[in-house]
């Protein structure tokens, strides 16, 4: 808990240099290979390819970053952003972040569990609350660190954990992701990914 504390520290503290200024009209036009994966819009009709609509907007332009320098090794993305600079990642970071995401529906069975592990964490593990950094809608807490989650797709978001929890995926500050998901089980991901899908 104390490392999760320390990073949200680090990450709120480096977050405000993360904060893109892009135009979403000039990014929409730069969007045409994204909406084959993503959907026009960034609500992406297909469960492995995540939602982008409504995204936090420094969050995006992070990611956009990472995956474009290799920090972030997306299979899929593989020199698809080679000839973007700076402006033009910002500019669909901006785009994106501009659409309302459409949410899906978490599966009844799961979704006790899934409130649960969202709302209070696991003590017991000592699994975080996850509205703790992206707040009670799952919308994020305003900064490049925080993203929003609400209405993501389940097979994304469970396996972003796994990827966090294997190392796989180490582009988060401070390591909080990678510290938090370790400690999670396949149901609590498969719960709470679930819960996320639903959450508006």
């Amino acid at each position: 808990m104390k490392k999760v504390l320390i990073g949200m520290l680090v990450a709120m503290g480096a977050s405000s240099a993360a904060v893109a200024q892009g135009n979403p009209e000039a990014g929409k036009e730069l969007t045409t290979v994204c909406a084959a994966c993503h959907g026009a819009d960034g609500n992406s009709a297909l469960a492995n390819f995540p939602k982008l609509a409504g995204q936090q907007e420094g969050y995006l332009l992070k990611q956009l970053k990472d995956i474009k320098s290799g920090t972030r090794p997306v299979t899929e993305m593989t020199g698809l952003l080679d000839g973007y600079n700076e402006q033009n990642l910002s500019d669909i970071a901006a785009y994106f972040a501009s659409n309302a995401v459409v949410t899906g529906q978490a599966d009844p069975e799961l979704v006790d569990a899934g409130k649960a592990i969202y709302r209070t964490g696991n003590p017991k593990t000592g699994v975080p609350a996850c509205m703790a950094c992206h707040g009670p809608a799952g919308k994020g807490l305003g900064s490049a660190a925080f993203p929003s989650l609400a209405g993501q797709h389940e097979a994304y978001t469970a396996a972003q954990l796994k990827k966090f929890q294997s190392n796989e995926r180490v582009n988060d500050p401070a390591g909080i992701m990678q510290d938090i998901a370790f400690k999670m089980n396949d149901r609590e991901i498969k719960a709470v990914s679930s819960y996320i899908q639903g959450l508006y």
